[in-house]
């Protein structure tokens, strides 16, 4: 498959790829022919999810860069790399996570709102200022924010995450904004979208609690299906949309 897939050709940055959605996300991508850059702060775990979509893939096109995305110069610096090395880049998949909450909205912690505003909302400042260029000099660019439900519907305990979610939205509709701009009057050849999931599940978590029922969660494999599926829509249908993976609240 690797060669004539549905992203052939492609090339693709994913940030936050050591994790279990990472790890699925850069799985998918390769099958579908992309080469694959994905960055992590952890070192083995990114090691780890690089050689386990190349094992996957039959040896397609996967590197992993350890990349500070805290700082807006590393996150330059990696964006120039990936161009200068491939010649072109389609696409950042943003799956930076994180979460903390609190039993009660009294209970809130102020502390989760400084841990999770540079998780959330700094990692995707600085993701889209770095590529948004090299986005939008591409024919088939893309921006691809993973969001929750709770964005638009928070619970009194989860103030700090939804509102962290809820910034990283915004700014990334602001980017949105930029690629319609750039289009003109033929329309953006580049897009921003957000997809949107109530949570996320994967198998190991399954083994951990198996009565639990994950109700409304998205599984990281049909996330990495969806992620993938941004591209084979029109830059027209999918900038500036929220596309929901989950129930709308």
């Amino acid at each position: 498959m690797v060669g004539n897939g549905a992203l052939s050709g492609a090339v693709i940055a994913v940030a936050g790829a050591g994790g279990p959605a990472g790890r699925a996300t850069l799985m998918r991508l390769a099958e579908a022919g992309a080469t694959v850059v994905g960055a992590d702060n952890d070192p083995q775990r990114l090691s780890e999810a690089v050689d386990a979509a190349r094992y996957a893939s039959g040896g397609a096109s996967v590197t992993g860069d350890t990349v500070d995305l805290l700082d807006l110069q590393s996150t330059r610096d990696w964006a120039t790399h990936i161009e200068k090395d491939f010649g072109r880049v389609d696409g950042l998949v943003h799956l930076v996570g994180g979460w903390r909450g609190s039993e009660t909205f009294t209970k809130t912690s102020l502390d989760d709102w400084d841990f999770l505003e540079l998780l959330l909302v700094k990692t995707v400042q600085h993701t889209s200022l770095a590529f948004h260029e090299a986005l939008q000099r591409s024919e088939r660019g893309r921006y691809v924010l993973i969001s929750a439900a709770g964005a638009s519907n928070p619970t009194a305990g989860n103030a700090a995450y939804s509102a962290a979610k809820a910034a990283a939205e915004a700014w990334t509709l602001a980017l949105a904004d930029f690629f319609r701009k750039a289009g003109g009057p033929e329309g953006p050849t580049s897009a921003a979208a957000i997809l949107v999931v109530k949570a996320l599940v994967h198998d190991a978590m399954r083994a951990e609690r198996p009565n639990a029922k994950f109700a409304g969660f998205t599984d990281v494999k049909d996330l990495a299906e969806a992620i993938e599926g941004v591209w084979s829509k029109s830059a027209a249908e999918v900038n500036g949309n929220r596309l929901w993976l989950t129930e709308k609240p």
